[in-house]
């Protein structure tokens, strides 16, 4: 999905501009459609190749290790459709995993508060972020890379190197990472239900298509009366949310937490969207290719180690995938600019 602000477009070459797009689209599309194409090769090989990778306890294992990282790539894509990055976003899932734990030890809190702690944390980082890169004109690689050494810094002084322990938790909290509906795990069901809700505002809602604008074209937004600061303010607290939903989901989820939580997963949360086909330049993509490209990446990760494979390779197929994404996606811009400008001429 992309969006440009129609106010600023010349009358005649409005046409092109939507077939123009109407292309991009087509492409970034039918790369989604590769992505899931691919991710479903991947695994018809590998349960091929040891058949236990699909048994129920496999399915299961491959649901709730993609259920984090889908997650975290959805608020990453919004950030990233308005043309910025967050980079703090594992960061703040260790802090808010951590701070979540230590507040539930030895109580008898339910989920539900733990998840509201999670959030807030969470949006207040964002929001620290947001408010520099909007409105202190800061870039954002700048501030989210400083809030990352930020955050971790402050994780681990709280920590002061000890550990949140499973048998402190409350039932209610560790039910949340290992319960099921119907069979399926809450986590992944509590992700799919995030994924739809954003994608529906990102093409149903007013405020979703103008990320886009703006990520597409920030001075035609500008001149469009598209409040850009608060979009994009409004981006970041929706990334930090996330994060911290998905810290305490951390928590939920494994039990034992130290410092270094999801310590590195920003980079592999980025990779995951721009593989899924988000446009590191912004106003182009759909959350429904992040998930897929993060849904990829995890599945090479288990992948390999039933396979047998050094995790070494994990890391070196995901950097490849990623060169490969931001080539594609820098062949496609130039494609469609130059078809662009020939329709102009004609």
């Amino acid at each position: 999905m992309s969006a440009t602000v129609q106010k600023t477009e010349p009358a005649p070459a409005g046409g092109d501009e939507r077939s123009a797009r109407s292309v991009t689209d087509m492409i970034f599309r039918a790369r989604e459609l590769s992505i899931g194409g691919a991710l479903v090769l991947l695994i018809l090989c590998t349960w091929i190749a040891n058949p236990s990778f699909l048994d129920d306890q496999g399915v299961k294992d491959l649901l709730l290790n993609s259920s984090i990282l889908v997650l975290l790539a959805v608020g990453q894509s919004v950030v990233v459709i308005t043309r910025n990055i967050d980079l703090s976003v594992g960061s703040v899932v260790g802090l808010t995993a951590f701070a979540c734990g230590d507040f539930v030890s030895g109580t008898d809190h339910s989920a539900f508060t733990v998840v509201l702690l999670g959030i807030a944390l969470g949006t207040a980082c964002g929001l620290v972020s947001g408010l520099l890169v909007s409105f202190g004109k800061v870039p954002a690689l700048v501030v989210t890379l400083g809030m990352l050494y930020v955050i971790q810094g402050l994780d681990y002084w709280w920590a002061g190197g000890e550990q949140i322990n499973a048998a402190n938790l409350p039932d209610d909290v560790l039910s949340l990472g290992t319960g099921s509906l119907l069979g399926i795990p809450y986590l992944p069901l509590i992700t799919a239900a995030v994924l739809a809700a954003t994608a529906y505002y990102l093409r149903a809602y007013t405020g979703g298509r103008e990320l886009y604008a703006i990520g597409s074209n920030p001075e035609a937004a500008r001149l469009a009366g598209i409040p850009i600061r608060r979009r994009v303010l409004g981006a970041y607290a929706f990334s930090g949310a996330i994060a911290g939903f998905a810290g305490a989901l951390w928590l939920a989820r494994f039990g034992t937490v130290v410092a270094d939580a999801a310590n590195g997963w920003e980079l592999t949360v980025v990779s995951a969207v721009v593989v899924g086909g988000v446009a590191i330049t912004g106003g182009v993509g759909s959350v429904w290719g992040a998930a897929l490209g993060a849904a990829l990446l995890t599945t090479i990760g288990s992948a390999l180690v039933v396979l047998k494979v050094s995790s070494f390779w994990q890391q070196a197929i995901t950097g490849v995938l990623l060169l490969a994404a931001i080539t594609t996606d820098r062949i496609v811009q130039r494609r469609t600019t130059s078809a662009l400008r020939k329709r102009r001429r004609q």
